[in-house]
């Protein structure tokens, strides 16, 4: 069937965006406009016409607020036009969400659907005008230009990957070469986790890795995952001199005597940040004062046991904590970087089988009136991100039905290097519905939700880099792409106390995919890569094993459970693949191709990479800015 193209363009009193444009252009770039036009435009294969006109009226419009035109639409012939379009690999929810609809009008189709935005300014326009209207409407982190031809089809042959490549001479390089090795491959890690790695295939497995395990480990002791910073070890810790040095000696000291009295007879306990930031709740549960704290080795979000009267009955809940930053995302891709951070929130708890009822949103900009002139080099401009962001959380809370009783930003100069995005949600379910098991050699695990694909590859490890004035153009896949309405069935799936109980141990997808989500269920594991489903072919083992595209989530069952699990996911429309299995060896191994491009043993990759330690020198802050205030010290 040919390839048909409709545009929609909401009627004058509803083009809401058209509006925003307008006035964006004129008030932010300094660009007068005759008149702005926002229209979305579709490509549609293998649909009948029946199912066409069916959809047209009902997918794809509202009659009472949009006009539909087929092919082309009415323009000036001085209008300046160009249409905008997801990079390949970037989850287009609009397209998706616009198959799945078509789909239910007749089951029998398998329709074909990608989306792009087209602009019409009118007015007398230079080309420099052009251009920055060009730049305003097009981040080049997750879209595109694309010319006004439409394709002779939407089927797009992805060529065959090449098998994954082994690192020939790694274990025997010299420390130089070693040196470009790493240099070349623009990894998170340290170039210590570097030589770590050597030692260990020269030393424990005598063989050279594959590429595939050298992402894998860069994923998994990314900052992001194992907090290098904050467990780094802190040695030869001094104090400036200043008039609050005795107040922070002081502190310092009663720390040491508590880390001290709370690690006695234990070698492996050291000085850190994040032992500093711990301590504290260590030393009250060990005192007896954190009783109502959920202890288990599934740790998806802080858990508190409360008791609830439930129509006059008293039952036992688990009440979730979680809070996640989207920083580095949100600078770069506004839209999608705030979506996924309240995203991100909500899959923790929800892996952890809670249900979320309430969510806040604390961020940190820089003068968002500051003219576009003065937007630092290399950085979106602030006023961008701001707005961008508030739409991208907006609608992924919209969508998935949560409220937002918080809502509170920052204006500070120091966010102009880097923004912050906090989303913090609060969560609950009966106790009697969520099981905390351990896995057991032959359970099984399975893959549930969305597929996988190249957005958000890197994420886990791209969020731990430094970044120059180049991200923008380099870091496209490293900012995931949330899909609200999958997300939503996962909750409606899991809220179901039959569903739950079933559940030995789950993970999300967030930080890691398959490796690290599906890696830290359990000490031993097979993970078979060919089943996983996804979003496009054409991807190789180690985007497999990485990809962190969202919602997905993995769970742990007993094999006698797995037909049910895959009856109840059947129910709510959401795809499941079993796609690995516990096994008794301490290994994490994962196939591709029928071949073996991980096999790692789980103590190396417990060591968490190399063992890190700087020396710190704390300045003190001026005793004049105010940092302690009592009623003498205003």
């Amino acid at each position: 069937m040919k390839v048909r193209r409709i545009y929609v363009e909401k009627k004058d009193n509803y083009a809401v965006r058209a509006t925003e444009l307008f006035d964006e252009m004129k008030n932010y770039l300094g660009i007068e406009a005759d008149k702005v036009r926002v229209l979305i435009r579709y490509d549609i294969e293998n649909v009948s016409d029946a199912t066409y006109q069916n959809a047209k009226i009902t997918v794809f419009s509202e009659p009472p607020v949009d006009k539909v035109y087929e092919e082309s639409f009415p323009k000036n012939d001085n209008d300046f036009v160009f249409s905008v379009e997801y990079l390949p690999g970037q989850f287009d929810q609009r397209a998706d969400s616009a198959e799945q609809c078509v789909k239910l009008l007749n089951e029998n189709e398998e329709p074909l659907i990608k989306s792009a935005t087209t602009y019409v300014i009118s007015g007398t326009l230079t080309q420099q005008q052009k251009d920055a209207i060009v730049k305003h409407c097009v981040n080049p982190v997750d879209s595109r230009l694309t010319d006004e031809q439409k394709p002779e089809t939407l089927v797009t042959v992805f060529d065959d990957p090449a098998d994954v490549a082994i690192l020939d001479g790694f274990k025997d390089m010299d420390k130089d070469t070693l040196r470009k090795l790493y240099d070349s491959l623009g990894l998170a890690m340290t170039f210590n986790d570097f030589l770590h790695i050597q030692n260990y295939f020269s030393g424990e497995e005598h063989r050279n890795p594959t590429m595939t395990e050298i992402r894998v480990l860069d994923t998994y002791w990314s900052d992001h995952c194992r907090h290098t910073t904050f467990a780094t070890e802190l040695k030869n810790i001094t104090f400036d001199d200043g008039y609050y040095r005795p107040l922070f000696e002081k502190a310092f000291n009663q720390y040491l005597a508590d880390h001290r009295q709370q690690y006695v007879g234990r070698t492996d306990k050291y000085v850190s940040l994040m032992d500093i930031g711990t301590l504290a709740a260590k030393r009250i549960r060990k005192a007896g004062k954190l009783e109502d704290q959920e202890i288990s080795d599934e740790i998806n979000a802080c858990s508190i046991v409360v008791p609830i009267d439930v129509d006059g009955k008293i039952e036992e809940w688990l009440v979730n904590f979680k809070n996640e930053t989207h920083n580095h995302p949100t600078e770069i891709e506004p839209f999608g970087g705030a979506a996924t951070c309240l995203g991100g929130c909500i899959r923790d708890p929800l892996s952890g089988r809670t249900y979320v009822y309430q969510a806040m949103r604390v961020t940190g900009a820089a003068d968002p009136t500051k003219p576009l002139n003065e937007t630092l080099s290399g950085k979106l401009p602030q006023r961008k991100i701001v707005t961008t962001a508030a739409k991208g959380y907006s609608s992924y809370g919209n969508q998935i039905g949560l409220a937002t009783g918080l809502v509170n930003e920052i204006y500070h100069p120091n966010y102009v290097a880097k923004r912050m995005e906090i989303g913090a949600v609060i969560a609950a379910a009966p106790r009697r519905c969520v099981k905390r098991l351990n896995s057991d050699p032959g359970d099984v695990i399975i893959l549930l939700g969305g597929r996988t694909g190249r957005d958000g590859i890197g994420g886990a490890t791209g969020a731990s880099k430094s970044h120059t004035t180049s991200s923008l153009t380099t870091c496209g896949a490293e900012v995931q792409k949330g899909n609200p309405p999958t997300e939503r069935k996962i909750q409606r799936m899991f809220r179901r106390e039959e569903v739950a109980s079933l559940i030995k141990k789950c993970n999300d997808f967030g930080a890691g995919g398959v490796s690290v989500a599906i890696g830290e269920l359990a000490d031993g594991l097979l993970i078979n890569l060919d089943r996983v489903p996804k979003k496009y072919a054409g991807l190789d083992g180690t985007e497999l094993a990485i990809s962190e595209s969202q919602e997905r989530m993995a769970i742990v069952v007993d094999p006698k459970d797995v037909d049910q699990m895959l009856a109840y996911a059947e129910e709510e429309n959401l795809e499941a693949t079993v796609v690995a299995t516990v096994t008794e060896n301490p290994r994490m191994v994962l196939t591709w191709r029928g071949k073996e491009i991980v096999n790692l043993s789980r103590a190396f990759i417990n060591t968490n990479g190399a063992h890190q330690e700087t020396n710190v020198s704390v300045p003190m802050p001026d005793d004049k800015q105010g940092y302690f205030c009592n009623s003498t010290r205003f």
